[in-house]
């Protein structure tokens, strides 16, 4: 279990990152969806040890992360939003690097599980070719097999997926599906496909403060009913708020939320996480006003 009570960070110029975090996590995917800048990134850095929160507490299986961060760094897997590689040394190489780097004893043991978990991650065939020449999902899932390594209880996993083609991405969602059954599996993303592809539960971060969680499902049931597509609206009923302008085979598609419908040309439309994500944005936009 991970437990996250009130954290808070706030960085110069009184930039408020992280404004009194609460979550609850166990076993399984979860997502953490936002836009950039929403205190995403932060809230993984801070989780991995990697910088202190002003405020607040982190517990997991019972430790105090924040006053022993190395007894968590043993059972922790990071990948974070982009990461650096030595130039010229192989995948297979690196790998065991980093092993001895997390504290692995380096023996035939350690040496199988490198082995295991290059197959895992589909790199067989390039353990030997050097990780500054992967393209981006190779990348990615190296990223995954070095945070796998130690066989860790909690990953952290900080936009896996951003910049991959449609197939790598395909590829990175079967292998993530695997990995969660039996550990805490945490996504941060602002990409809302890959939270409806993967993840049970999901929280919606704006400016450093969780504005909606629970089951993906129920996120999207609670506004049932209250979404329309259509034309855009010059003077909308009051109660109407855009949520998504877009194109739809090069025709314009406005979606709206509203109790009722807004107008001539409307028709009901069937609720995604991608409205739901939109209209907590909508809300908490108009609460800073």
């Amino acid at each position: 279990m991970l437990e996250i009570c009130k954290l808070r960070k706030t960085y110069r110029g009184n930039l408020r990152a992280l404004d009194g975090i609460d979550l609850v996590l166990g076993p399984g995917m979860f997502g953490l969806l936002g836009p950039n800048g929403a205190g995403k990134s932060t809230l993984m850095r801070t989780l991995a040890g990697l910088q202190p929160p002003d405020a607040g507490s982190i517990r997991f299986a019972g430790i105090d992360v924040l006053a022993d961060p190395f007894a968590l760094r043993r059972r922790l897997g990071y990948l974070p939003q982009s990461f650096g590689a030595y130039p010229y040394i192989g995948c297979r190489a690196l790998l065991r690097h980093m092993a001895v780097l997390k504290g692995l004893p380096d023996d035939a043991t350690t040496t199988r599980q490198i082995d295991s978990l290059i197959e895992l991650t589909n790199l067989t065939a390039h353990a030997s070719r050097p990780v500054t020449k992967f393209s981006g999902g190779m990348r990615q899932r190296f990223g995954i097999a070095q945070a796998l390594l130690g066989d860790p209880d909690l990953l952290i996993l900080d936009e896996p997926t951003a910049g991959l083609d449609p197939e790598e991405r395909l590829r990175l969602y079967n292998l993530l599906s695997q990995l969660s059954n039996e550990r805490i599996v945490l996504l941060s993303t602002h990409i809302v496909d890959d939270i409806e592809q993967l993840c049970s539960e999901v929280a919606i971060i704006h400016a450093g403060r969780i504005v909606a969680r629970g089951s993906t499902d129920a996120l999207v049931g609670d506004i049932t009913g209250f979404i329309w597509e259509g034309p855009s609206l010059a003077d909308p009923v009051s109660d109407a708020v855009l949520l998504n302008s877009a194109f739809r085979r090069g025709a314009p598609i406005h979606r709206y939320r509203s109790m009722t419908c807004p107008g001539d040309g409307f028709s009901a439309a069937k609720p995604t996480l991608e409205d739901r994500y939109f209209d907590e944005l909508r809300r908490a936009q108009a609460a800073s006003c």
